[in-house]
């Protein structure tokens, strides 16, 4: 009962929420760039928000379910396609045994996320089924996907085309209603806070981060994006000690190049903190490529925190109304089970 990966993409790692509660023994929180993206694809898979899903970067692999599934993609449009026909993002969908998951040309975003209904059967690491690729651990053997890797699924659906045909059809008519805050967009313009030394950087260099748009450098990666712009400098540059870092955070080195932190980001940074990027503004962050500009505006923390809980919200009353939808998966896994 698993899925064989016939081609591996570009990156592809199972990512959670995040390992918490081992930063103070320098274990980074790591956990699914998009956040919303991840929790969106579990939701509509049917699990709760904790279950690890696939994280695909830019080129996706192709997949064979070897066993019959519920599946949902949710995130960037990486051309999906299932059995050859085009894959409905941000819907539940039933892939028979042996039914082919590829990705074709990225149309748009960099990040795409795949949840099964059960979730994936991975060893949980430090209570996480995060992949941390520095260290090697976490995840699918602490790295990502390669050619002939058999992942295990945690609760196949039962196969019996009387069960699989009528449930693929009733997820299919569902109509799902995502508000604007829970769906994929563009944002060219991210929200931000002052950082704990804002008021130190000069008058020109705050102006020139709120005005001026700052391209990600191609050396950007899961732990950090680095920004090309106007140097950023301190009045009276200063040492300033090491402190817990967070998802977000705009630190910048004394070359002036602003770094956002991301989150395979290390646990303490030493570097002047500009700016901390909106939660609720990640993302769209995480969703940037390369090469592409960004822009900044500040708010305020509590318009920050307005957005955040509206966002809170948004993903509990999508929950509850999906309950008819995982009435009848949860009867397929008894049917199974009862028969086994």
């Amino acid at each position: 009962m698993s899925i064989t990966v016939l081609k591996p993409g570009m990156l592809s790692t199972f990512q959670d929420e995040g390992r918490y509660g081992y930063q103070h023994q320098g274990i980074p929180v790591a956990g699914a760039m998009d956040e919303r993206a991840h929790r969106l694809a579990n939701l509509l898979a049917g699990n709760n928000t904790q279950a690890a899903t696939l994280e695909i970067t830019l080129t996706g692999p192709t997949l064979r379910f070897d066993s019959a599934a519920c599946l949902a993609v949710a995130g960037a449009d990486l051309g999906a396609t299932l059995d050859g026909k085009p894959l409905a993002l941000n819907r539940p969908l039933i892939a028979r045994p042996g039914a082919i998951l590829a990705f074709g040309a990225p149309a748009l975003g960099a990040r795409a996320y795949l949840a099964v209904y059960g979730g994936f059967a991975l060893e949980p690491v430090m209570d996480s089924g995060s992949t941390y690729l520095r260290s090697g651990f976490g995840g699918w053997q602490g790295r990502a996907l390669r050619k002939d890797d058999r992942i295990g699924l945690a609760r196949p659906l039962r196969a019996a085309a009387e069960v699989l045909d009528p449930l693929a059809q009733m997820l299919w008519d569902t109509r799902i209603y995502l508000p604007a805050t829970l769906r994929a967009f563009a944002r060219d313009t991210l929200r931000v806070l002052p950082g704990p030394h804002w008021e130190e950087f000069s008058a020109g260099s705050r102006a020139a981060f709120l005005e001026q748009p700052f391209r990600i450098n191609a050396q950007s990666d899961r732990m950090g994006y680095r920004l090309q712009g106007p140097p950023l400098r301190m009045d009276r540059p200063r040492q300033i000690l090491s402190e817990a870092t967070c998802f977000g955070t705009v630190q910048v080195p004394a070359g002036g190049e602003a770094i956002v932190l991301m989150a395979d980001r290390q646990t303490t940074g030493g570097y002047p903190k500009l700016a901390q990027v909106a939660s609720v503004d990640l993302p769209a962050l995480a969703q940037r490529r390369p090469g592409e500009e960004v822009r900044f505006s500040m708010i305020e923390l509590e318009q920050a925190q307005a957005l955040d809980g509206a966002r809170a919200r948004a993903f509990d009353e999508l929950h509850a109304s999906l309950q008819a939808l995982r009435d009848p998966l949860l009867q397929s896994i008894a049917l199974k089970e009862a028969r086994t």
